[in-house]
């Protein structure tokens, strides 16, 4: 088992659900084997406009050949490991090159940057996390903090560490956190139905992050199966007395008893608001899901 890196871009040709899956050639297949059972850091590439770097994180299940494609596989992402970041982490920092396992031996970019999956070393990995969480709201714990000390001569104790390190993150209390904070930034924290932002008076945003398709249901921690909702609002959606169109229409059950307070409750455009960024929006298949199997026409 080891860490590794997928490139993975939003109009990409390949059948890729990060969430989900992954399709590659056979050309990587050993590759992404090694990987099984362990780690992987997704990256968009700097050629692509608004490039989120590297941008999310999963663990991969198994590999399998795609049943519909010939030649092609499949990486099967675990359910419920999937975690876009907190910041998206650029390809050169800082402190200059991030993934500093692509440098060659006169200290240049190697022809590895160009590969769609590659291995990550465990320092590369604890670079990345600590670039993409946030620290100071104790969201991941320091390298030191975890079993004695982080000692780069010691490949197998540092991998070890590396590892209880994103199972810390991995787990349910961090997670729900993180898709938290993504989730509210991306909608400004304002409620997706309502179209109001309140803050109370500790300056915490009175709405909170909803999943789609619910973690029990197999939903993922993505952001495209999040909507920032305030309390009544939440309350309806998880009840099913309103949902979404694929193009946000606010669906009203007819179930609602109190049809004109509803329709006063809603913004004045009947549509959910938006994340500015495609990525981001609500994504149709969750959407069919919370119509599918939550709402009450």
């Amino acid at each position: 088992m080891g860490f590794g890196v997928f490139i993975h871009r939003t109009d990409s040709i390949y059948d890729d659900s990060p969430a989900e899956q992954y399709q590659f050639p056979r050309q990587y297949l050993r590759r992404v084997e090694a990987c099984v059972g362990d780690w992987i850091i997704y990256y968009e590439p700097s050629k692509v406009n608004d490039t989120r770097g590297y941008f999310a994180m999963a663990k991969v299940q198994q590999v399998i050949p795609d049943p519909a494609a010939p030649g092609m596989y499949l990486a099967l992402i675990e359910p419920g490991t999937y975690l876009d970041f907190i910041n998206p982490v650029p390809f050169n920092g800082a402190d200059g090159l991030v993934e500093r396992g692509l440098l060659n031996d006169e200290g240049r970019i190697s022809g590895r940057a160009q590969s769609a999956v590659r291995p990550l070393s465990p320092a590369d990995l604890n670079r990345i996390i600590d670039l993409a969480f946030d620290a100071n709201e104790l969201v991941l714990p320091r390298v030191d903090e975890i079993g004695g000390g982080f000692q780069e001569e010691q490949a197998p104790f540092q991998l070890e560490q590396s590892r209880d390190r994103v199972s810390y993150i991995g787990s349910r209390i961090v997670r729900d956190r993180i898709f938290r904070r993504i989730v509210l930034r991306a909608y400004d924290e304002r409620c997706a139905i309502t179209g109001l932002k309140l803050i109370n008076g500790g300056g915490r945003a009175e709405v909170s992050a909803a999943h789609i398709r619910p973690v029990e249901a197999n939903g993922p921690d993505v952001i495209n199966n999040g909507i920032a909702l305030s309390g009544t609002a939440h309350w309806m959606f998880d009840r099913g007395l309103i949902s979404l169109s694929d193009d946000l229409e606010i669906l009203i059950s007819r179930q609602v008893n109190d049809l004109d307070s509803v329709h006063g409750f809603i913004n004045k455009t009947r549509r959910a608001l938006s994340p500015s960024r495609l990525s981001q929006r609500p994504h149709p298949r969750f959407l069919q899901w919370h119509r599918e199997h939550c709402f009450k026409q």
